[in-house]
């Protein structure tokens, strides 16, 4: 029994460890990469990339609907491979349209000459929307955390390659921003190709309303999560300079990668979410998991705090010494988003529950709203900072407000489901 459960504990382990380097490998290599695109770009060239980085998120979530764990929870649900294979076509065409929208929204603003922000946005969107159109979510859905580290890695060191041998020559965050979008293609060809493979060619598209009534309060909760989280620069790139954005982004980049070691421990646990959501011990399981995460957020937190002018000093020179005390107070969020990442990942998608996810959304929105408001008048840096903080904590305390409810209301139905009813054999009866 002891084996087993340490066999349990391995298994999840080694899952975190893949889906940390394969789906948020690109802040580990961003970190790779930070000081020589800080000291080639500067204060105004790390700003647009961060622009661009903001679009390249939003992007991605504006083709993939946010929904990825959401269908990736019914892969084991599924009956054979038809089921699976109409669900692929149908995502892929909606994913395939936006895409579409996007690359012909970036033509338009490379045939206008927009200014250097938009173009960036533009850039990034288009970016972000190819790195969505790949197949990895099937790979989450059947627990192959393997393989997907394996394609996505390939991926990373090859934006890596191509960064380190391309921005010397041609110093530009457009230059930065594209090699991350070619890298991807490699991804997206790995990840289709081990899907031809597993089930062949995707179905006809069907049941595409009901993928998209899961897909309409998701995505937009995610929309208005990654406004005032990952996309805030793009969205304060129309009140704050390049450069202040540019301050920002170098103590926000090194957040969201420690933050991007945390975030997996959802994806890696949902197969077994959802394999146990029928159990009784499915809430007291979430919570002790949920607890570990926190616990590793707050020590995350003492380090980066003790340690910010070195971090900074050594990531992004003397020119960005003025991103120290940003990184102090931005370094709080990581409970927080952890506390949300881990409830949105790995508890609401199992239990179906998009509502709840929008909701927190909508509340983080309404504070990040104000912040940005408050920006218009103050043109600082800081309030950015504190909005930030600001929003990531009120969502979080909604997300344990809503496990609370879920749970009083599963508790509440047993309670009040009758207990079977059996016809008692009578005497003599031969069955």
């Amino acid at each position: 029994m002891v084996d087993l459960r340490f066999g349990a504990v391995g298994g999840v382990l080694r899952d975190i460890g893949y889906v940390s380097f394969g789906k948020y490998g690109q802040y580990v290599i961003t970190v790779v990469t930070l000081p020589l695109i800080a000291r080639q770009l500067g204060t105004h060239g790390v700003g647009l990339l961060a622009i661009g980085m903001s679009a390249y998120f939003i992007g991605s979530l504006a083709v993939d609907l946010g929904i990825t764990s959401f269908l990736a929870a019914k892969v084991h649900d599924a009956h054979g491979d038809t089921d699976i294979n109409q669900l692929r076509g149908t995502y892929l065409t909606i994913r395939v349209t936006t895409l579409t929208l996007l690359g012909l929204a970036l033509a338009a603003g490379l045939a206008t000459e927009v200014r250097p922000q938009v173009h960036m946005i533009l850039l990034g969107l288009f970016a972000g929307g190819i790195w969505s159109i790949s197949e990895d979510w099937l790979l989450i859905g059947q627990g192959r955390f393997g393989a997907s580290t394996l394609y996505q890695g390939a991926g990373r060191v090859g934006y890596l390659i191509l960064l380190l041998v391309l921005l010397p020559r041609f110093p530009s965050a457009s230059v930065a921003m594209v090699c991350l979008l070619l890298s991807s293609l490699l991804t997206v060809a790995l990840t289709w190709w081990d899907a031809f493979r597993t089930y062949g060619i995707p179905g006809r598209p069907g049941q595409l309303r009901r993928v998209l009534r899961i897909g309409a309060p998701v995505v937009a909760s995610r929309a208005l999560v990654t406004s005032y989280g990952q996309g805030s620069a793009a969205v304060y790139s129309a009140v704050l300079d390049a450069a202040s954005l540019g301050l920002y982004s170098a103590g926000d980049r090194l957040v969201r990668a420690i933050q991007s070691l945390l975030d997996p421990i959802g994806f890696a646990l949902l197969p077994r979410m959802a394999r146990r959501s029928t159990d009784e011990s499915f809430w007291r399981s979430s919570m002790r998991s949920l607890s570990a995460c926190v616990c590793a957020a707050l020590i995350a937190v003492l380090a980066v705090w003790a340690a910010a002018p070195l971090l900074i000093h050594i990531m992004f020179g003397s020119a960005f010494v003025s991103a120290v005390p940003l990184l102090r107070v931005e370094v709080l969020i990581l409970p927080a988003t952890t506390i949300t990442s881990f409830v949105t990942t790995a508890v609401l998608p199992v239990r179906q529950d998009t509502a709840g996810v929008l909701i927190g959304a909508v509340v983080g929105t309404a504070v990040a709203a104000g912040a940005l408001i408050v920006a218009m008048q103050t043109q600082s840096v800081w309030t950015l900072v504190y909005g930030t903080v600001c929003a990531e904590v009120t969502v979080a305390l909604w997300y344990l407000t809503r496990m609370r409810w879920l749970v009083l209301r599963e508790r509440a139905q047993r309670d009040h489901t009758p207990p079977p009813t059996t016809v008692p054999a009578l005497e003599g009866d031969p069955s």
